[in-house]
Protein backbone atom coordinates (compact mmCIF):
# COMPACT_ATOMS: atom_id res chain seq x y z
CA UNK A 1 0.00 0.00 0.00
CA UNK A 2 1.51 3.41 -0.66
CA UNK A 3 2.90 5.89 1.92
CA UNK A 4 1.88 9.03 0.77
CA UNK A 5 -1.88 8.23 0.52
CA UNK A 6 -3.09 5.05 2.37
CA UNK A 7 -6.77 5.18 2.20
CA UNK A 8 -8.94 3.88 5.25
CA UNK A 9 -10.25 -0.17 4.47
CA UNK A 10 -14.13 -0.88 3.11
CA UNK A 11 -15.23 -1.30 6.64
CA UNK A 12 -13.81 1.59 7.96
CA UNK A 13 -16.03 4.71 7.81
CA UNK A 14 -13.77 7.48 9.90
CA UNK A 15 -13.46 11.03 8.48
CA UNK A 16 -10.05 11.51 6.00
CA UNK A 17 -8.39 13.71 9.02
CA UNK A 18 -8.80 10.28 11.28
CA UNK A 19 -6.65 8.62 8.75
CA UNK A 20 -3.92 11.25 8.44
CA UNK A 21 -3.45 10.54 11.64
CA UNK A 22 -3.51 6.56 11.63
CA UNK A 23 -0.42 5.19 13.57
CA UNK A 24 0.87 3.37 10.31
CA UNK A 25 1.26 6.58 8.35
CA UNK A 26 2.68 8.18 11.36
CA UNK A 27 5.61 5.55 11.30
CA UNK A 28 6.40 6.30 7.54
CA UNK A 29 6.66 9.68 7.89
CA UNK A 30 9.65 11.71 8.26
CA UNK A 31 12.91 12.12 7.48
CA UNK A 32 15.49 9.16 5.51
CA UNK A 33 19.09 9.12 4.88
CA UNK A 34 19.89 7.13 1.51
CA UNK A 35 21.96 4.42 2.11
CA UNK A 36 24.38 4.00 -1.01
CA UNK A 37 25.89 0.33 0.25
CA UNK A 38 22.25 -0.68 -0.84
CA UNK A 39 21.07 1.84 -3.44
CA UNK A 40 21.83 2.24 -7.40
CA UNK A 41 21.67 5.57 -9.50
CA UNK A 42 22.11 4.33 -13.51
CA UNK A 43 21.90 4.84 -16.01
CA UNK A 44 21.43 3.39 -20.40
CA UNK A 45 22.69 4.94 -23.47
CA UNK A 46 22.28 3.39 -27.05
CA UNK A 47 25.75 2.81 -28.53
CA UNK A 48 26.43 2.70 -32.24
CA UNK A 49 22.85 2.46 -33.00
CA UNK A 50 22.94 -1.28 -32.40
CA UNK A 51 23.66 -2.02 -28.11
CA UNK A 52 23.04 -0.47 -25.23
CA UNK A 53 25.70 0.50 -22.59
CA UNK A 54 24.82 0.82 -19.04
CA UNK A 55 26.41 2.73 -16.48
CA UNK A 56 26.16 3.80 -12.87
CA UNK A 57 27.79 6.09 -10.02
CA UNK A 58 29.90 4.43 -7.10
CA UNK A 59 29.27 7.59 -4.41
CA UNK A 60 26.65 9.59 -3.85
CA UNK A 61 24.80 10.75 -1.09
CA UNK A 62 20.77 12.02 -0.16
CA UNK A 63 17.69 12.10 2.08
CA UNK A 64 14.35 11.91 1.39
CA UNK A 65 11.63 13.74 3.69
CA UNK A 66 7.95 11.93 2.97
CA UNK A 67 4.64 13.07 4.45
CA UNK A 68 2.21 10.49 4.73
CA UNK A 69 -0.75 13.41 5.36
CA UNK A 70 0.58 15.66 2.53
CA UNK A 71 2.32 14.46 -0.90
CA UNK A 72 3.22 17.22 -2.17
CA UNK A 73 5.45 18.20 1.11
CA UNK A 74 7.92 15.21 0.16
CA UNK A 75 10.96 16.14 -0.76
CA UNK A 76 14.34 14.33 -2.35
CA UNK A 77 18.13 15.47 -2.81
CA UNK A 78 20.57 14.44 -4.67
CA UNK A 79 24.83 14.76 -4.44
CA UNK A 80 26.18 12.18 -7.32
CA UNK A 81 30.65 12.68 -7.18
CA UNK A 82 30.58 12.32 -11.05
CA UNK A 83 34.17 10.86 -11.13
CA UNK A 84 32.54 7.96 -9.42
CA UNK A 85 31.24 6.77 -13.07
CA UNK A 86 31.37 3.36 -13.80
CA UNK A 87 30.74 1.45 -17.24
CA UNK A 88 32.63 -1.30 -16.75
CA UNK A 89 35.45 0.07 -19.16
CA UNK A 90 38.20 2.21 -17.59
CA UNK A 91 39.29 3.89 -21.22
CA UNK A 92 35.33 4.89 -21.66
CA UNK A 93 34.99 6.38 -18.06
CA UNK A 94 37.83 8.35 -19.03
CA UNK A 95 36.47 9.75 -21.60
CA UNK A 96 32.95 10.48 -19.84
CA UNK A 97 34.99 12.50 -17.45
CA UNK A 98 36.89 14.58 -20.12
CA UNK A 99 35.89 17.65 -21.99
CA UNK A 100 33.78 15.79 -24.12
CA UNK A 101 31.42 14.98 -21.54
CA UNK A 102 31.28 15.66 -17.64
CA UNK A 103 34.51 17.66 -17.46
CA UNK A 104 34.39 16.53 -13.86
CA UNK A 105 37.54 18.84 -12.98
CA UNK A 106 35.43 21.79 -13.24
CA UNK A 107 32.27 20.29 -12.54
CA UNK A 108 32.52 17.56 -9.81
CA UNK A 109 29.33 16.90 -8.56
CA UNK A 110 25.93 16.24 -10.47
CA UNK A 111 22.35 17.21 -7.92
CA UNK A 112 19.13 16.62 -8.04
CA UNK A 113 16.72 18.83 -5.89
CA UNK A 114 12.93 17.70 -5.99
CA UNK A 115 10.10 20.65 -6.78
CA UNK A 116 6.87 18.62 -6.61
CA UNK A 117 5.60 15.34 -5.52
CA UNK A 118 2.75 13.85 -6.45
CA UNK A 119 0.77 10.69 -5.56
CA UNK A 120 -0.84 8.70 -8.30
CA UNK A 121 -2.30 5.98 -6.71
CA UNK A 122 -1.88 2.42 -5.64
CA UNK A 123 2.51 2.13 -5.26
CA UNK A 124 3.03 4.56 -7.66
CA UNK A 125 4.26 7.99 -7.46
CA UNK A 126 5.90 11.15 -9.38
CA UNK A 127 8.87 13.50 -8.75
CA UNK A 128 9.72 16.19 -10.45
CA UNK A 129 13.01 18.62 -9.74
CA UNK A 130 16.67 20.04 -11.04
CA UNK A 131 18.67 18.31 -12.53
CA UNK A 132 22.13 19.73 -12.28
CA UNK A 133 24.51 18.56 -14.58
CA UNK A 134 28.02 21.31 -16.04
CA UNK A 135 26.36 23.73 -14.54
CA UNK A 136 23.00 23.87 -15.78
CA UNK A 137 19.55 23.17 -14.24
CA UNK A 138 16.85 21.76 -16.20
CA UNK A 139 13.61 20.28 -14.65
CA UNK A 140 13.14 16.15 -15.11
CA UNK A 141 10.22 14.04 -14.33
CA UNK A 142 10.98 10.78 -11.95
CA UNK A 143 8.36 8.00 -11.69
CA UNK A 144 8.58 5.96 -8.93
CA UNK A 145 7.41 2.57 -7.88
CA UNK A 146 7.59 2.25 -3.45
CA UNK A 147 8.76 -1.15 -2.90
CA UNK A 148 7.79 -1.41 1.08
CA UNK A 149 8.66 -0.88 4.29
CA UNK A 150 11.02 -2.84 7.02
CA UNK A 151 12.72 -3.03 9.92
CA UNK A 152 16.14 -4.62 9.30
CA UNK A 153 18.04 -6.75 11.69
CA UNK A 154 19.61 -3.69 12.81
CA UNK A 155 16.96 -2.15 13.74
CA UNK A 156 16.82 0.99 10.81
CA UNK A 157 13.64 1.81 9.49
CA UNK A 158 14.29 0.85 6.04
CA UNK A 159 11.50 2.26 2.59
CA UNK A 160 12.49 1.07 -0.81
CA UNK A 161 11.45 2.81 -4.15
CA UNK A 162 12.73 2.00 -7.60
CA UNK A 163 12.47 4.79 -10.43
CA UNK A 164 13.11 5.88 -13.94
CA UNK A 165 13.62 9.14 -16.59
CA UNK A 166 14.25 9.61 -19.87
CA UNK A 167 16.61 12.90 -20.82
CA UNK A 168 18.39 14.11 -23.80
CA UNK A 169 21.98 14.67 -22.79
CA UNK A 170 22.06 17.92 -25.54
CA UNK A 171 19.43 19.85 -23.33
CA UNK A 172 22.88 19.80 -20.20
CA UNK A 173 25.31 20.70 -23.04
CA UNK A 174 26.78 16.91 -23.59
CA UNK A 175 26.71 17.16 -27.16
CA UNK A 176 29.91 15.19 -28.22
CA UNK A 177 29.14 12.40 -30.94
CA UNK A 178 30.75 10.90 -34.08
CA UNK A 179 29.10 10.15 -37.13
CA UNK A 180 28.72 6.36 -38.28
CA UNK A 181 29.67 5.43 -41.98
CA UNK A 182 26.75 3.54 -41.97
CA UNK A 183 24.67 6.96 -40.59
CA UNK A 184 23.54 7.61 -37.34
CA UNK A 185 25.98 8.53 -34.42
CA UNK A 186 27.95 6.75 -31.75
CA UNK A 187 26.41 7.73 -28.55
CA UNK A 188 22.26 8.25 -28.55
CA UNK A 189 21.03 11.85 -27.08
CA UNK A 190 17.97 9.88 -24.96
CA UNK A 191 19.35 8.47 -21.75
CA UNK A 192 17.34 6.81 -19.60
CA UNK A 193 17.70 6.96 -15.65
CA UNK A 194 17.24 3.97 -13.60
CA UNK A 195 17.08 4.62 -9.56
CA UNK A 196 16.73 1.89 -7.08
CA UNK A 197 17.12 3.76 -3.28
CA UNK A 198 16.81 2.00 -0.55
CA UNK A 199 16.67 4.83 2.90
CA UNK A 200 17.19 4.62 6.49
CA UNK A 201 14.82 6.96 9.30
CA UNK A 202 16.78 9.24 10.59
CA UNK A 203 13.59 10.90 12.37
Amino acid sequence: MGIFNRKASAETTAPAAAVAVAPELAALTGDYTIDPAHSTLGFVARHAMVTNVKGKFLEFSGSLHLDGTNPAASTASLDIQMDSIDTGSADRDGHLKSADFFKTDEFPTMTFRSTKAQALGGEDYRITGDLTILGTTRSITIDLEFNGAATDPFGNERVGFEGKAEILRSEWGLTWNAALETGGVLVSDKIKLNFDISAIKSA
